[in-house]
């Protein structure tokens, strides 16, 4: 099987980059007893459901090596035929890490040989960079992990900037949504031309974000030049500040869960990964504009009103808009735009973007000036709102922009918008 050992072989060219996506692990299983078991074990653990739990349930994890490809059961062939896995083995004992190649070469020979599952090993040695550890020179436990974590994922990423063009980060307790492939393709077809360096398909602090394969090995080297007390979390939310990315990208739905609870040292060194719950839309009080052909009595409005109406339009033409003007400015926190048919995915809208407004017009015409919140992808967008930490100014309006003629019916079937998160203590 095709295991690279960095340790061994100089760094190899894999060749010219394709248009795979890389969906990258890193195993290990750390414990606070090094009595009772390992202090580091490299664990390849794929998931027998790619799914989320019911909230409430829990659900067992894989403990032995069974099942199908990480993400088989939640994706189609020619889903698979786009991705390449990429697997990290941190484990410094010669006889665990023997057994578990072995055990991949036995399950996973075919995804082996046709190259959709390659594995890496490899350890940073020399003495550590001055002032990186505590003064008596002995790392705290939580200084070790974050030390070793960030060389881990500084040569997995090192290593993936030529497989493909985009590098998706996942890790050992994570379910996936069905389709979740071909979510994110369609994603990042619609950014591609757009500014971006990290797009996050979850609330996770390390799954779920994708980069582009050639700011890996920027972002690697943004790893190792920190302080080994520096958590490894931190650092990936900080880098897109360095590459002009001022506030994150998130999407509204989630795609990855995890399905177990951290070991007693991870879960003292890491913040809990807490979902971002959603009650219903509280769609604030607007009005609604457009510059689109208006048809008899079915009005802007319905587009934004939380029932079953929705706003049919004619052959939209670039540069069109429907803009919500907020009655009062807001702290939106997440947006969901739907356009097209619920059952059979008619009339949606083709090519468009939806942007946020600052500065209300005394008129109600709409706002001074726009920024990008996202593109359109398969007719919809649901995605969160961030604003910059030095920001006080509230949003005032929503558009919704046309980017490109279409020959057929429009139909805005819904415009949601959250000012508040769901709170779970108050229900209960």
């Amino acid at each position: 099987m095709p295991f690279l050992d960095f340790d061994k072989m100089p760094r190899a060219d894999p060749g010219p980059r394709s248009g795979h996506r890389c969906l990258c692990r890193r195993k290990r299983k750390y414990s606070t007893n090094s009595k009772s078991a390992p202090k580091s074990r490299a664990v390849c653990r794929p998931s027998r459901t790619c799914r989320r739990p019911p909230r409430g349930s829990s659900t067992p994890s894989t403990s032995s090596w069974s099942g199908p490809l990480p993400t088989k059961r939640a994706s189609s062939g020619p889903e698979l035929d786009r991705v390449v896995m990429l697997v990290s083995l941190s484990d410094s004992d010669p006889e665990r890490l023997s057994q578990t190649v072995a055990n991949i070469s036995a399950l996973f020979r075919t995804h082996i040989e046709a190259r959709q599952l390659l594995v890496v090993r490899g350890q940073l040695s020399g003495p550590p960079p001055p002032g990186t550890l505590r003064p008596e020179g002995r790392p705290s436990p939580c200084e070790a992990l974050f030390s070793v974590q960030k060389a881990d994922h500084a040569l997995l990423m090192n290593f993936a900037a030529n497989l493909s063009e985009y590098f998706l980060m996942l890790d050992d307790r994570v379910h996936c949504m069905p389709k979740f492939i071909s979510s994110i393709y369609w994603t990042l077809s619609a950014w591609k031309e757009l500014p971006w360096v990290t797009l996050e398909f979850s609330s996770l602090s390390f799954a779920g974000k994708v980069f582009r394969s050639s700011d890996l090995p920027r972002l690697a080297s943004f790893l190792l030049v920190f302080p080994k007390d520096t958590p490894t979390h931190l650092l990936l939310s900080e880098f897109p500040l360095l590459l002009a990315q001022n506030t994150p990208i998130r999407f509204g739905s989630s795609i990855f869960y995890h399905v177990s609870n951290r070991s007693g040292l991870e879960s003292a060194c890491f913040p809990a990964d807490k979902e971002k719950v959603f009650g219903e839309p509280d769609n604030p009080t607007a009005s609604v504009r457009t510059d689109m052909v208006v048809l008899s009595t079915n009005i802007p409005q319905y587009a934004y009103t939380l029932n079953q109406e929705s706003f049919a339009t004619l052959s939209p033409v670039r540069g069109n808009h429907l803009t919500v003007i907020l009655e009062e400015p807001q702290k939106v926190i997440r947006i969901e735009v739907l356009t097209g048919s619920d059952k059979e995915s008619k009339y949606q809208l083709q090519r468009g973007r939806v942007e946020l407004g600052f500065g209300p017009l005394e008129d109600l015409g709409g706002c001074a000036r726009y920024t990008l919140l996202g593109p359109v992808v398969e007719g919809r967008l649901d995605q969160m709102v961030s604003y910059e930490e030095d920001s006080l100014e509230a949003l005032g309006c929503i558009r919704l922009l046309v980017l490109e003629t279409q020959e057929s019916w429009l139909l805005i079937r819904q415009i949601k918008v959250w000012t508040t998160e769901y709170d779970e203590e108050e229900e209960g």
